[in-house]
């Protein structure tokens, strides 16, 4: 994972803006310790702060074509490059970067190659010869990206709000599955459109489920540095784990490596906690070189500045869930550790969160379903993003491959929604039955910020009533005019957040909705018991969890 920094339409001249883009980098620097580049010219500028995964040797960006015509910088992997390099057979590599197949398919089929691309990505890129620009960024936001104009009408794209803020007089965050192309004007257009956005297709067997994530796997495994697996000891994180291993033995057999590739499988929670139990289960069952960090109230609590600074939220949710995460990467970056595989992406595919069991009918469960993915850049691909990267650790989502999506979404969601006797994602659990232990495997939906320990949300809330008094809580409204914070909680998180980002647009570029347990504010409708209610934990779910309120 990088970070990156364009600035185009400049008015500046380059000695003047040249200051204020390196800046901007520096503070987008965790995000890739290991090469600072910066392209500059009066017409355009493009930094990059790198963090090596693939071709460590060759692959410093910015990266420029072989005719010296265009310039880019990427953040991200491009899983299908190789097969996308024998589209181009005319274009001369200079690296073995899987970024360098995005110049070499804009020169060969301009804008168009963006929908052939399998990755998560964003990039600037900068066509000398035309005096031109394109920005883009990946089909569901699992790499955030962030635009914006300062006062004199210069435009400038940036991998987190923090590199923006106090430069740009208007910012927001770049909409995933969209591309800028500057010679139709400044205004993002979508690339992304699946016939499944708009109503059920119902194209693919449940048997195909199991074939396309490991085959979703197996593409986000490469890498030319260690790597793990993120294993919470729930059912997503348990069946990426349980897969990357088997992956790993078939290529350790093809190759006949009798040194067998370890993979090393992270935990975090409180000491006892849900997660800790079942991903060591889990763990011993995959066989996996299994790490638990543990980590105590106090320790979270610390770290609670840092967390909202780094994941630019004051989302209860994201902020809760974010904490555990964020230490997790610190020790995970102690160990060499420089990429991991996780599991975000299940619950909103499948309809795993609890309240999906109130789902009135097949029609409304889908629909609920592609909500949350087009939701889903600014709550769990924002924590598992920045969370990470915040140490320098890059994370992939298998269950978030394009291909793997349209597999998953073209199931019936008749054979998705939440039936007398079947528990939430019966069908990827069907799907990988013998993958893992039946008490992994049919174990119940535990949302990250519940499952590290229940401690830690009810001690959260506890110190938010402590620190909001009723008088200023009252006074939310003229304290806060945008977004005003609906819970203690959140005017917590939403005072830290100002600290750090006090513009309008920054707290314009959090949602602020209400919901019960992480649901869309449409399902809401589905149970009179969610109408007063405004509890992201799967616990406000009555009469579902096991440990509900």
């Amino acid at each position: 994972m990088c970070g990156i920094i364009g600035a185009f339409m400049l008015k500046e001249t380059e000695s003047l803006l040249r200051p204020k883009v390196l800046e901007m980098a520096r503070r987008i620097r965790h995000r890739g310790p290991d090469w600072s580049g910066v392209f500059s010219s009066p017409r355009a500028f493009l930094a990059h702060e790198r963090l090596s995964i693939i071709d460590p040797e060759t692959g410093n960006q910015p990266l420029h074509s072989s005719d010296g015509t265009v310039t880019v910088v990427v953040n991200g992997e491009i899983y299908n490059y190789n097969e996308l390099k024998n589209l181009t057979p005319d274009y001369e590599y200079q690296t073995a970067s899987d970024s360098e197949v995005i110049l070499a398919l804009y020169l060969t089929y301009g804008i168009s190659f963006i929908e052939k691309l399998n990755g998560i990505f964003s990039f600037a890129l900068y066509d000398h010869t035309k005096d031109t620009f394109l920005i883009a960024r990946d089909h569901v936001g699992i790499i955030p990206l962030y635009y914006g104009t300062d006062s004199i009408g210069q435009l400038f794209v940036a991998s987190e709000l923090k590199a923006l803020e106090g430069f740009c007089t208007q910012i927001e965050q770049f909409p995933p599955g969209h591309y800028l192309d500057s010679t139709v004007g400044v205004r993002p257009i979508c690339w992304y459109h699946r016939p499944w956005q708009e109503h059920p297709v119902c194209t693919t067997a449940v048997a195909d489920i199991q074939r396309a994530l490991e085959a979703a796997v197996n593409r986000q495994l490469m890498s030319d540095v260690p790597f793990g697996v993120l294993l919470s000891g729930g059912l997503d994180s348990s069946v990426i784990a349980s897969i990357a291993k088997k992956m790993l033995e078939q290529r350790d057999q093809i190759s006949y490596n009798r040194s067998k590739t370890v993979l090393h499988s992270f935990a975090v929670g409180l000491k006892g906690s849900p997660d800790l139990q079942a991903a060591r289960k889990a763990a011993e069952f995959i066989g996996t070189y299994h790490h638990e960090v543990h980590f105590t109230v106090q320790e979270g609590l610390d770290a609670l500045r840092d967390v909202i600074y780094h994941l630019e939220t004051y989302d209860v949710t994201t902020v809760r869930a974010s904490t555990p995460m964020y230490l997790l990467a610190r020790a995970i970056k102690s160990r060499g550790i420089k990429m991991v595989l996780s599991g975000e992406g299940a619950d909103e595919l499948f309809g795993g969160y609890l309240y999906f069991h109130k789902a009135p009918n097949a029609q409304a469960f889908h629909e609920e379903t592609v909500r949350k993915l087009s939701k889903l850049y600014q709550y769990d691909c924002l924590r598992a993003n920045k969370a990470l990267c915040a140490w320098g650790v890059e994370g992939r989502v298998p269950f978030l491959d394009k291909e793997f999506m349209d597999v998953a979404m073209g199931l019936d969601p008749e054979e998705k929604i939440i039936k007398d006797g079947r528990i939430e994602k019966w069908v990827l659990r069907q799907a990988f039955e013998s993958y893992l232990p039946h008490s992994i495997l049919w174990r119940q939906k535990e949302q990250f910020s519940d499952g590290v320990g229940y401690s830690w949300i009810d001690t959260l809330k506890e110190i938010a009533e402590r620190e909001v008094s009723d008088v200023n809580f009252s006074h939310a409204a003229i304290t806060f005019p945008i977004q005003t914070p609906k819970t203690k909680e959140e005017y917590y998180y939403r005072s830290i957040f100002e600290s750090y980002y006090p513009s309008s647009e920054a707290a314009l570029t959090v949602p602020s909705v209400k919901s019960v347990a992480c649901s869309t504010p449409e399902a809401l409708a589905w149970d009179a018991s969610f109408q007063d209610q405004n509890d992201p934990s799967g616990r406000a779910v009555a009469n579902v969890h096991q440990q509900s309120y």
